[in-house]
């Protein structure tokens, strides 16, 4: 018969014994276990933390050079304030951050610049920029080390060119052109790790005081940099002195396309499209709609619908992701035309009756003009366009601020009728993949 008497527990014991354990000592371990113990410790690591949610200096992200960000996702059952930034928060999901953004823009459009100041501010832009490098010099902004972990086309302009491409005068040369460059934030870092004797650097800003800034650093170097004042939005299609029409490899837009106006735009495309090789990219990244630099602007500074002026008198404009890519697909420019077309052709058609032939005689030439423009209109390709959001902490002062860019490359087709001063080698994808054994990051 099986002995059903359960096993007492050491605080049953302890009602009837003073000292169970000693009274009750057990089994020493055999040598066998202690090795077979000391084998699982050698070989069983403990679990580690992510580095991306560690505190721990010799394992955590902040180590890394550049931060590597895109990794830490807020989670059910985080605490905000544990780290001080959190990946791709969506702030429709903070219904107190919400509110506070509907208040604000509906304040803010109630509350817009004066039609004088609309005017003072458009008249001149160059001039507020000049004033805000002559206040704000080289050290306002930091060095973008990020570049060619968000750009990996950047690192095949820089890295080193093998003997038959040094040997070739038709291939290995690279041409980067930043436009808006500031300071050299941007150019110098490009420069500083670039292992390509053959790339040229062309640094461009409206601002001649900016200019000024970047031929003073210490790093400048007339054969690899050249810094030169230009206009994106120049409406004489006039490139940057040393610019050569389909010459350009890469052009690097960082915070700079939202300092235009939106009737500025279409321009510029045109002006990045006449410069760019066929397969030639752009480098873009600026405001997204809804960041907190947008949420925060107090009455007078309102201009039209995302577009603001700083308290320095700079502009800025707020993207959003479709925008982007009506402009860069040329889908934008293209329906704000036809509309300008219909209004003209109704304006048209309103008039003196008796003017009848003559009226269908414009109606059909300005509707070949459309078509004409239509035709002309710049058709990049969308290899990547997204929303970059983070939720910034103040862990001291408990405070949450959510931030939003838009980030993406545009091609120009490799089809493209623009004649390319260059022979139509191998895309710089496909030189990356090369050059790197196989792998792509994908951005």
């Amino acid at each position: 018969m099986a002995d059903n008497t359960s096993i007492p527990s050491l605080k049953e014991l302890s009602l009837y014994d003073s000292d169970p354990v000693a009274n009750h000592p057990t089994t020493p371990p055999t040598p066998a276990l202690l090795s077979e113990i000391q084998n699982i410790a050698t070989h069983v690591q403990p679990p580690t933390i992510p580095p991306h949610r560690s505190h721990d200096p010799s394992n955590n992200l902040k180590r890394s050079d550049p931060f590597q960000f895109g990794s830490r996702y807020l989670e059910e059952g985080d605490s905000i304030f544990e780290f001080n930034a959190w990946d791709h928060v969506d702030p429709s999901t903070d219904p107190l951050y919400t509110s506070y953004t509907a208040h604000q823009l509906a304040f803010q459009r109630t509350h817009a610049v004066t039609p004088f100041d609309a005017r003072r501010f458009a008249a001149h832009p160059h001039k507020w920029w000049d004033k805000f490098y002559t206040h704000n010099t080289s050290h306002f902004f930091k060095d973008r080390k990020w570049l060619r972990q968000e750009f990996p086309i950047l690192s095949e302009c820089t890295r080193p060119r093998t003997a038959a491409e040094t040997a070739d005068p038709t291939v290995g040369r690279n041409v980067i052109l930043e436009v808006g460059a500031g300071a050299g934030n941007t150019a110098f870092p490009i420069l500083a790790g670039n292992e390509n004797p053959r790339l040229v650097i062309h640094a461009c800003d409206f601002s001649r005081k900016a200019v000024e800034l970047i031929r003073a650093h210490e790093a400048y170097d007339g054969e690899r940099i050249r810094a030169e004042v230009w206009d994106l939005a120049d409406r004489t299609e006039t490139l940057p002195p040393g610019v050569e029409p389909g010459s350009v490899d890469v052009v690097v837009l960082i915070f700079v396309f939202s300092a235009l106006s939106p009737e500025q735009w279409g321009q510029a495309v045109r002006n990045v499209w006449r410069a760019l090789r066929p397969g030639g990219e752009v480098c873009f990244r600026d405001y997204g709609r809804g960041d907190l630099a947008q949420v925060r602007f107090k009455k007078g500074r309102w201009l039209e619908e995302n577009f603001y002026v700083r308290g320095d008198g700079t502009r800025v404009y707020f993207f959003g992701e479709e925008e982007l890519r009506g402009i860069w697909t040329g889908r934008v420019r293209a329906e704000k035309e036809g509309r300008e077309g219909e209004e003209e052709r109704s304006t048209t058609e309103g008039r003196d009756e008796a003017a009848t032939t003559d009226v269908a005689s414009a109606g059909s030439g300005a509707e070949e003009t459309a078509r004409d423009k239509e035709a002309d209109t710049p058709s990049f390709e969308i290899v990547s366009l997204g929303v970059d959001r983070r939720l910034l902490v103040n862990r001291q002062k408990q405070l949450k601020m959510y931030r939003c860019w838009m980030q993406g490359r545009f091609r120009k087709p490799e089809s493209s009728g623009l004649a390319s001063g260059k022979p139509k080698s191998q895309s710089l994808d496909e030189a990356y993949v090369q050059a790197s054994g196989g792998i792509i990051i994908s951005t």
